[in-house]
């Protein structure tokens, strides 16, 4: 019996999610092994993306089965997971360096460069941790529980982008972490572009993008919050009814529907009393708030504050 066909996002909506995409970027580690030596790394409270720029071994993910490692293979694993990277010898293996992640006092604005063996590396792989999320509300690896991999090719200049990463954090120059978050970030979109014609099926372990349904309605909510949204017409536009809808929306993202919109009305409102010099009251209905008093109720409810007291705390405009 043939398989379903996996049910993929529209290109148009993930457009609009990658509009809202947010990259936090946690640590970034280079790491080389050589022959004959394996590597674990582990601890890491942030999704972990490892790409292989040079030499062939493998991975090993929780003890799960082994992913073979050549040049240009991208493995996503989930937070917390243990990674062991691995070059066996003619007799096997002569050591394991193992690496806490969760390293105290630790700046993630650095390079931390960690060497299993001596020579000669084998293997040398980039491994980035970061916290990616649309809107700053639904976590993009958030549904995933196992790892997912991808076999990229040169000319799609992911280990270019990677290797930047690094050198700007190795300059120390302000700005550096920001500029490695934007470099993580175009990875994580080139990652997604492949979910849209790759044949396996990881696409399904990533939150929203595993119901192309829910994603349509989040990525409606996330780049207009302050339209005239509510639960009818966004189940209308996912196809589904409300009970449906809110039931697959709280399951996939993890909070309910209305919610989430509230999340993204006064995370929009937040950016516009620091960023513009529009009145409190146009803020408030760009966001879809009806009056000026149920605007500052719902901010002053979320954010412990008045409107009124971020605007004060933004320094003048010259």
């Amino acid at each position: 019996m043939n398989e379903p066909p996996v049910l993929r996002i529209a290109p148009a909506d993930l457009e609009s999610l990658l509009g809202t995409l947010e990259v936090n970027f946690v640590a970034l580690t280079e790491c080389l092994v050589s022959t004959g030596y394996s590597l674990e790394l582990g601890g890491v409270n942030a999704p972990g993306m490892h790409y292989n720029l040079v030499g062939n071994g493998r991975a090993i993910v929780d003890n799960l089965d082994p992913i073979p490692l050549m040049p240009h293979t991208l493995i996503v694993v989930p937070a917390k997971s243990l990674f062991r990277i691995e070059v066996e010898g003619s007799n096997g293996f002569s050591g394991l360096l193992s690496i806490n992640g969760r390293t105290p006092n630790r700046s993630p604005d650095a390079v931390r460069k960690v060497t299993a063996g001596s020579g000669e590396p084998s293997l040398v792989l980039v491994c980035g941790y970061f916290h990616a999320t649309y809107g700053a509300c639904a976590d993009l690896f958030g549904g995933l529980t196992e790892p997912i991999f991808e076999q990229f090719r040169p000319e799609d200049q992911v280990d270019t982008k990677l290797q930047a990463a690094v050198a700007e954090l190795m300059t120390q120059e302000i700005g550096s972490g920001a500029m490695s978050a934007a470099l993580l970030k175009q990875v994580i979109v080139l990652l997604l572009r492949r979910s849209l014609v790759s044949m396996n099926a990881w696409v399904e372990h990533f939150s929203i993008l595993s119901d192309p349904l829910v994603a349509r309605a989040f990525a409606a909510m996330a780049m207009r919050p302050g339209d005239d949204h509510s639960l009818h017409s966004l189940a209308h536009l996912a196809c589904l009814s409300r009970s449906a809808f809110v039931a697959r929306f709280t399951s996939v993202v993890g909070k309910p529907p209305m919610q989430v919109l509230r999340e993204l009305r006064l995370r929009q409102a937040m950016h516009q009393l620091k960023a513009s010099g529009l009145g409190i009251e146009v803020i408030g209905r760009n966001a879809g708030y009806a009056s000026r008093s149920s605007f500052i109720k719902a901010f002053r409810k979320t954010y412990g504050m008045d409107p009124s007291e971020v605007r004060r705390s933004v320094p003048a405009r010259e």
